[in-house]
């Protein structure tokens, strides 16, 4: 199947996977944004999107759309340095128009990655997991305003989440350009448009995300009040 054995295809999929996963991050974002301002309407998200079984099968479909997208990352990566050969070894000069991002995509899909996996255990873990399991974690697996809070409290964690967040968003600014191309959507003419359109799309959900973690940081969230 030409998606899977064809580099094509295989820039293809990642393109689809990462848009999927951009429209889960802006839903993740609005509805985190709930909570700087109530607590209670939070927790009633969270309990909608508990351990029902709509919620359940939402949740393996996502982890099958991260799996997929982070599989043919390293599949990609690993493709482009075996075309490069020994030339990768050689001395180059930066070349003026690569991006940075563009440049790093392997050590910033490695940060998303272990990102993503303290969040799964922050939350996941102890909300919807935990539902299914039948235990708690200091706090009802409904009351995702609890560990909110609890986490956020934690500097370090604070620290992590930042880290996350930056690492997020230099990965989505290139990617999501990079997806546009790769599904003939971007020409010449929207080349340049799509990476506007991109960067203040994507800093917008990184406001979203970081604006939460550094309220409940500094306890300045109205919620808390």
């Amino acid at each position: 199947m030409w998606l899977i054995n064809s580099s094509i295809g295989r820039k293809v999929v990642m393109s689809v996977t990462g848009i999927a996963l951009i429209l889960f991050l802006t839903f993740h974002g609005c509805m985190n944004i709930v909570a700087l301002f109530s607590g209670e309407a939070y927790n009633m998200i969270c309990e909608l999107l508990g351990a029902n079984w709509y919620a359940v099968v939402a949740t393996l479909g996502l982890a099958a759309l991260a799996v997929i997208h982070i599989v043919f990352a390293f599949i990609l990566t690993a493709q482009n340095r075996t075309a490069r050969g020994s030339e990768r070894y050689a001395v180059t000069d930066k070349p003026a128009k690569v991006e940075w991002a563009s440049q790093n995509m392997l050590v910033l899909g490695i940060i998303v990655v272990l990102g993503l996996l303290l969040h799964l255990f922050n939350f996941w873990y102890n909300m919807m997991f935990a539902e299914i399991a039948g235990f708690t974690n200091g706090h009802l697996p409904s009351d995702g305003f609890a560990f909110i809070v609890d986490t956020f409290g934690n500097p370090v964690y604070v620290i992590l989440y930042v880290i996350w967040l930056c690492a997020i968003w230099f990965h989505l600014t290139h990617g999501f350009w990079s997806a546009m191309q790769t599904l003939g959507i971007s020409g010449k003419i929207w080349f340049q448009r799509w990476k506007v359109i991109g960067n203040i799309y994507v800093t917008l959900l990184f406001l979203a995300f970081l604006v939460v973690v550094l309220a409940f940081a500094f306890k300045c969230a109205p919620s808390l009040c």
